[in-house]
């Protein structure tokens, strides 16, 4: 067997954290912050040091390595390795508890976004940096962990892709394959494309007026939909409106896995016909003109309209942003998005936030949430139901994969639907018990459930730090941002008996 095969999947894992830690060493470093970059440096050698055991404790194992395995490792990396993580991190800003330093480590791994830190800070401008960089990182270990060990096991979403295929997932052709050596494949296909991406939005916000770092990390942070800035907001960022379109298209690219997924990407020609991004077109067109249409009528009752066609524009973009942006769980919302309640004065509709946040984005992609197949599977039975009751001798057409969908498919996304909202009925549960308001662990559950961090802070006018809450909080938060990029359906898995017995 060759060597790299006997390694355990967890070591290269701890690899790519010791990289993590170099980088922003080295900028530190050239930056001339020595105090800074020595706690990375030291990390990283670390890191390095238990790379080295492992390999050699281990180089004469000779595992029989699955896709069960690897799904294991995945759920232990999300657990553990933000404890290591967070060691660095905590050394250099010492008013960081463990407990903090664990959370926020979480967060940024699981491309939630949710922070401690209050934006501005005076914390060096390496510590956010190194947040972007391990929330990049986790954008891609999602998107790996996706495409090669939940397509071949059918869930995170490939289930319905099953349903619809009569029985074949994305993956199943590869699944006889060894799954390390389908792990190493994939990798090199996919971080092509995702290092592609993240560098050419990069110099295209660069090319708005963003300055360098700010220009990275704000494509880091689309990238993966993380939404971690080393500013307040995407106003603060720079660039204006032409950022934010450019952002936008980012995140349409990224929620809809049409470059990562090589099925999908055979199927180009199909494009206009993919159910994720019709409903997410449907979404991003519908619920923006509803927006819209209640800021008129609300600027209509205040002024007779006064505001100008300009000011209208804008509250219409700063819509269609937010609502994007939600769908995605990027989380951040649109700099025109306070024009449009200034305009208006109305309210920000946090409930409609919240429930875009749940229907999150496609499957194998960096967004969380339910995911829009299971919407369109939902859709689709709804839509026939509600014409049976009218025409009952009706048959359904549209062919044999729609009427699978209909049936099979929505079967399976109810049940995933149950058990996404039983799993924030228990965060909700553990949160209200712990003494939060109802209002505020809703909206705190939400975000992490659906690795929406920045959004916790738009729900509300004025809403409680992460900062402020108690260390029982922040762990119930942590767990809840792991089931929820994780899914319930992998969970449930690992402990059903006859998944062991294959």
């Amino acid at each position: 067997m060759v060597l790299w095969r006997r390694i355990p999947l967890f070591v290269f894992f701890l690899i790519a954290a010791g990289v993590i830690m170099l980088v922003p060493s080295l900028y530190a470093y050239a930056q001339g912050n020595h105090d800074v970059a020595r706690p990375f440096f030291y990390g990283f050698i670390t890191t390095m040091v238990m790379v080295v055991m492992f390999t050699l404790t281990l180089i004469n194992r000779t595992p029989r390595v699955t896709a069960r395995s690897h799904l294991l490792t995945l759920m232990g990396t999300y657990i553990l390795l933000p404890i290591w993580l967070s060691m660095p991190l905590i050394a250099v800003v010492p008013t960081l508890t463990p407990v903090v330093g664990y959370f926020e480590m979480v967060s940024a791994l699981t491309t939630t976004g949710a922070t401690v830190f209050d934006l501005p800070t005076n914390f060096p401008i390496t510590v956010h940096l190194y947040r972007a960089l391990v929330a990049w990182s986790g954008g891609f270990l999602i998107l790996l962990a996706a495409i090669a060990i939940m397509s071949p096991l059918n869930i995170g979403g490939f289930e319905i892709r099953s349903v619809v295929l009569g029985g074949r997932s994305g993956g199943a052709q590869i699944a006889i394959a060894e799954a390390s050596d389908r792990l190493v494949r994939f990798a090199g296909m996919i971080f092509p494309i995702y290092f592609g991406l993240t560098a050419v939005l990069a110099l295209l916000l660069a090319g708005t007026g963003q300055s360098g770092l700010v220009a990275i990390m704000t494509a880091m942070a689309t990238v993966s939909t993380s939404g971690i800035l080393p500013v307040r907001d995407l106003a603060a960022a720079g660039g204006g409106v032409a950022s934010e379109v450019i952002i936008a298209v980012f995140l349409v690219i990224g929620a809809t896995a049409l470059i990562y997924d090589p099925q999908r990407r055979r199927n180009m020609r199909e494009v206009g016909g993919d159910p994720e991004l019709r409903m997410l077109a449907a979404l991003c067109i519908g619920l923006p003109g509803a927006l819209f249409l209640r800021h008129w009528l609300g600027a209509l009752e205040l002024d007779g309209g006064q505001g100008g066609f300009v000011l209208a524009l804008h509250a219409l973009w700063g819509a269609v942003f937010t609502v994007l942006s939600f769908l995605t769980t990027f989380g951040l919302e649109s700099a025109s998005w306070d024009d449009a309640q200034g305009w208006s004065g109305l309210a920000t509709p946090g409930l409609l936030l919240m429930g875009l946040a749940m229907l999150g984005g496609g499957v194998a992609t960096t967004a969380g949430g339910v995911k829009l197949l299971r919407i369109y599977a939902l859709y689709k039975h709804g839509t026939r139901e509600l014409r049976r009751l009218t025409m009952p001798h009706s048959i359904g057409g549209d062919g044999q994969a729609a009427r699978r969908i209909r049936t099979q498919g929505a079967f399976i996304a109810w049940i995933f639907l149950m058990l996404f909202l039983l799993a924030l009925a228990l965060v909700l549960l553990v949160l209200t018990a712990f003494g939060l308001p109802f209002e505020e662990a809703l909206r705190a559950g939400t975000a992490a459930l659906t690795n929406t961090g920045p959004g916790y802070l738009v729900l509300h006018e004025a809403p409680r730090r992460y900062a402020d809450f108690s260390p029982v909080v922040h762990m119930t938060l942590t767990a809840a941002m792991v089931v929820g990029r994780l899914e319930t359906l992998a969970l449930i898995a690992l402990l059903n008996p006859e998944f062991w017995r294959r």
